[in-house]
């Protein structure tokens, strides 16, 4: 990092909301700071998946972390066309957020579809971006991407049909088929289909019930339009200190979209969790706080 993110007093612990200006109108934008030291802004996935989900204790003991509660979610304010929840709105938000916390650069974490917006976002505004931290996201959603999605989904299921027949309804969750419009049947189907973002969600089930239940998803950011993400021909050009974190049995954003994503970045670092899915910090959360902070450490020192 050229330029210190240690956190002013005025980035105080709690959740904030902040006026944003869109498209002529005013939207709340909320977030949420935790942890102490360096900042580090984080974009959680979906989109529409509640942020809560993505809450990392074991880096609030070394970051201060600032989860972003993106718009159309949560008690963030809603677009008054739900065709508008795409990446350039996302990133139009979050910068709102980096600009008011006051920094010349932050440490920037995007998970899954915050990943594509950390990305988009580091290469509209290098220098904003201090370092960057890619965790279970692709350069790409071409006309392989999905399928590659789908095909991985329907291998967990065959795994898992005879013990769990539940799972024979797992692809069209995630397809989409039969989409609910409403946030309680989103919800629903977000946590029917969550043990496939684990390694082993039966497994351990009694540690991840609960947070499986406490999941929520919002129906309007899923009927967002706009041009199909691909960033991989920019990426070359990300100056910004890289780290690329993926789990090894990640279905949707696996190890073959992170090293596409490791080879396009100059200087960029690797990590795979063993035995992980979509959910590292959550399933593997010592391996995940580990490439974490070694990664910290090479870009901001021992002392950070």
């Amino acid at each position: 990092m050229s330029r210190s993110t240690t956190p002013k007093p005025g980035i105080s612990r709690g959740t904030h909301t902040i006026p944003v200006t869109h498209d002529g109108a005013t939207v709340e934008q909320r977030y949420h700071v935790a942890g102490t030291g360096p900042v580090c802004v984080v974009h959680p996935g979906g989109p529409g998946i509640g942020w809560d989900y993505l809450r990392m204790p074991a880096l609030e003991e070394h970051l201060t972390m600032v989860y972003v509660e993106p718009v159309g979610t949560g008690s963030s304010g809603r677009l008054a066309d739900p065709r508008g929840y795409d990446l350039a709105t996302y990133t139009h938000f979050l910068h709102a957020v980096v600009e008011h916390l006051d920094l010349p650069d932050v440490m920037m974490l995007g998970h899954s579809h915050g990943g594509f917006v950390a990305q988009r976002y580091a290469l509209d505004h290098p220098d904003r971006v201090a370092s960057l931290i890619l965790y279970d996201t692709s350069p790409v959603t071409d006309g392989d991407f999905w399928p590659t999605a789908v095909a991985g989904m329907e291998r967990f299921a065959r795994r898992h049909a005879v013990d769990h027949p539940e799972v024979a309804r797992y692809v069209a969750g995630l397809t989409g088929r039969s989409a609910p419009s409403d946030d309680e049947g989103a919800t629903q189907v977000l946590r029917l289909i969550t043990p496939a973002y684990f390694h082993d969600y039966w497994g351990r089930e009694d540690e991840f019930a609960a947070g499986r239940q406490a999941l929520h998803m919002y129906a309007a950011p899923a009927w967002g339009e706009g041009p199909a993400f691909d960033v991989r021909a920019e990426l070359p050009g990300l100056a910004a200190p890289t780290l690329v974190l993926v789990g090894d049995d990640d279905f949707i954003c696996g190890p073959r979209w992170a090293r596409m994503i490791h080879e396009a970045v100059p200087g960029s670092r690797l990590a795979v969790l063993d035995r992980t899915g979509h959910l590292g910090h959550i399933e593997s959360p010592v391996q995940h706080a580990a490439a974490v902070r070694g990664f910290v450490t090479a870009v901001t020192g021992p002392a950070a």
